[in-house]
């Protein structure tokens, strides 16, 4: 994790600019500790306890906030605040087709440097596209925990791309933690290869229809040993505590947040959930 800001290099690639890939940003709780741990739990954890150990990260916030969305720095600061993370997820869109915040901007409005840092390829439509996303974030950054998205054209997971780039990416010496649909042989193959944690959908990205299928998705969860992460169309703070009802380690919420009228509050009222969701994960 960058000590510090200047270690993010703030030149001209970060920027709105079309000759350098664009820095896009979203952030989800955890706390770095300093040490270089792989391993993930799934064991029952108390409040204040890593439910993840990834990379040098000890992640304990089981809310994860996307700021993809959001044009006000200013914004970011007191939904981050309400919510109470404490990781930063950055991208890179590589084919220059978002505007983005700039990390100058945050850095007037949030001491990023409190923040474990993780990359992501939410903008990726193919294996290659994601690789090379994850290089870049290594390269430039430092990077090698990766929030793996490869979507198709209905901007749900594409499950034999992520597969394909998982196998690559692992390979390379990253820790991941792929995105795809809650079945059950797909998510074991990527554990199977050596992915840290498994994030499942539990509807199409920004529908607001929370879970469509509990109980898939708690067969699918029980087959884990890794922890899952549920994340995609959770539309009420009542589908995030179902999520961890169900043995989720930790939810991400972005549209949920973003879009509503008071998005501090939401912030704030999603954090609760998490909470109220926290004794189903320890009596698991």
């Amino acid at each position: 994790m960058p000590n510090s800001l200047p270690c993010v290099r703030k030149s001209a690639s970060l920027t709105f600019g079309f000759q350098s890939p664009t820095i896009q940003v979203s952030l989800s709780p955890a706390q770095s500790k300093g040490s270089d741990v792989t391993s993930a739990l799934h064991s029952p954890v108390g409040i204040d306890d890593p439910w993840l150990n990834i990379g040098k990260h000890h992640l304990v916030s089981r809310l994860l906030l996307g700021i993809e969305q959001y044009t006000d720095p200013a914004l970011v600061a007191k939904v981050l605040e309400a919510s109470g993370t404490d990781v930063f997820i950055t991208t890179y869109d590589l084919e220059q087709t978002r505007g983005s915040l700039l990390l100058d901007d945050l850095d007037q409005k949030i001491e990023l440097s409190r923040y474990a840092w993780i990359g992501t390829t939410s903008f990726a439509y193919s294996a290659d596209v994601a690789v090379r996303t994850a290089h870049h974030l290594r390269a430039t950054l430092g990077l090698d925990v990766i929030k793996l998205d490869v979507r198709d054209a209905g901007n749900g997971p594409d499950g034999p791309a992520t597969i394909t780039a998982a196998r690559q990416l692992l390979a390379d010496g990253f820790s991941i933690m792929p995105f795809v649909h809650p079945d059950i042989h797909v998510a074991l193959e990527l554990q199977d290869m050596g992915c840290s944690a498994i994030r499942l959908m539990a509807s199409p990205v920004g529908s607001y229809r929370g879970i469509s299928d509990p109980e898939t998705m708690r067969r699918c969860i029980d087959a884990l040993s890794v922890p899952a992460v549920v994340e995609g169309g959770i539309g009420s703070p009542a589908h995030v505590t179902e999520a961890m009802e169900l043995g989720a380690a930790a939810v991400l919420v972005n549209t949920l947040v973003a879009q509503a009228e008071d998005p501090v509050a939401m912030a704030a009222a999603v954090r609760q959930a998490v909470s109220a969701g926290i004794p189903a994960v320890q009596g698991s």
